[in-house]
């Protein structure tokens, strides 16, 4: 079984400073996800440079190839040790999953990072190794779907020093809290991230001590969403359409009249519109064995793709998860598309809708596949595979 990472990060800037001194770079090739968590020395711009400078080295490096030898050698005659702390000027956490299962993580001078399956913290067994002259942590192991793992700067295991907690929160406690929350079969990846930044708030008082960073990365096996919207050109694709969409695995969702009842026929079943307006904006879903979920489809779309958007934009708050958690159609989709797709394959007929055209609405079909356009893209600005059928 192929799997994926699913990466969600969350940042608390040292109180006082414009810029986070910790920095994450992702890299995606085509067998595995590298996630690299910097931490500069000292906060500010100072650090964030620091922190930067190595998660790009470290990143193209590994994009390009090389060995943790090599990077390690190369952050050193480029990042020397502080003369006056005599510490690192940037510590670094690097982990590698591949498409395959196997895992690769590395670490220098930051704090262990958890893993996390069904629910309880296992401890990972490291070697030490030696390279120019710095210490480096090397774990390699096998991960399973659902596994979750948490990368973490020291400003979250500091988060309540001297208050809450005279050591601070620590690993051990972070492990605790992060359990719990894995436990829940709907917290995914980034409300865990945000309910972690979010303690880490609490315990400093909303005045951070330090930059905190938390990347919480989840293992997800393949999973298959197809969406069809929009009749075909030729009637005589129906058939053709609707065996081709049926046989992809996974969730399936039709969107709109004309495709549902396209399905309908297809399928032999009854579509049963629902009476149940979550929105009074967005019309109701109906019901047709066989099918996850039926939409209707130019409101639907436009609202699935707006809470899209704002998701690739960063809003990770209540509000957009009160949304997100909604029952309307729109955010039904949404929601699958967030935190329960991996791969998208979209099946859009390009006829004009019927009962559009005898109202004298020519706009149907343009709007249509502008919003299919802009679902694919929204999808693949979160790493997702997307695939495009028209018909």
């Amino acid at each position: 079984m192929k799997v994926s990472l699913d990466i969600c990060r969350r940042q608390l800037n040292k109180f006082g400073e414009e810029l986070c001194g910790d920095t994450v770079e992702v890299i995606y090739k085509e067998d595995s996800e590298i996630v690299i968590l910097a931490d500069g020395m000292g906060s500010g711009v100072k650090a964030n440079i620091l922190s930067t400078l190595t998660a790009k080295i470290l990143g193209t490096m590994l994009k390009n190839g090389e060995s943790v030898d090599e990077c390690v050698e190369t952050l050193v005659s480029t990042l020397p040790i502080s003369k006056e702390r005599q510490v690192a000027y940037s510590t670094f956490a690097i982990l590698q999953v591949f498409h395959d299962g196997r895992a690769y993580l590395a670490e220098y001078d930051a704090p262990a990072c958890l893993l996390i399956r069904d629910g309880q913290t296992v401890p990972l067994e490291s070697s030490e190794l030696e390279i120019a002259g710095r210490r480096i942590k090397e774990y390699i192991f096998k991960v399973l779907p659902g596994d979750t793992f948490v990368l973490m700067s020291d400003g979250v295991t500091h988060a309540g020093l001297g208050s809450v907690y005279p050591f601070g929160w620590g690993r051990t406690r972070v492990g605790e809290f992060a359990a719990v929350l894995s436990g829940n079969r709907e917290m995914t990846g980034d409300r865990i991230a945000a309910e972690i930044s979010g303690e880490c708030d609490r315990l400093y008082s909303g005045c951070a001590g330090d930059d905190t960073t938390v990347v919480v990365s989840q293992v997800m096996a393949r999973r298959d969403l197809s969406l069809f919207t929009g009749p075909p050109k030729s009637k005589e694709d129906d058939v053709r359409l609707m065996a081709a969409f049926m046989e992809m695995p996974g969730v399936h969702v039709v969107s709109g009249g004309t495709s549902a009842t396209i399905a309908s026929r297809y399928l032999g079943k009854p579509l049963r519109p629902s009476l149940f307006y979550d929105d009074p904006e967005i019309p109701p879903t109906a019901e047709l064995e066989g099918i996850d979920l039926v939409t209707e489809g130019v409101l639907t779309l436009n609202r699935a793709v707006s809470l899209l958007k704002a998701y690739n934009q960063g809003d990770r708050s209540e509000a957009f998860y009160k949304q997100l958690d909604a029952g309307n159609g729109g955010a039904r989709l949404a929601k699958l598309l967030i935190e329960g797709c991996t791969h998208l394959t979209l099946f859009v007929g390009q006829a004009m809708n019927e009962a559009h055209q005898a109202a004298g609405l020519s706009f149907d079909l343009s709007i249509r596949m502008q919003l299919v356009d802009r679902i694919a893209r929204e999808c693949r600005e979160m790493k997702k595979t997307v695939a495009v059928n028209y018909y």
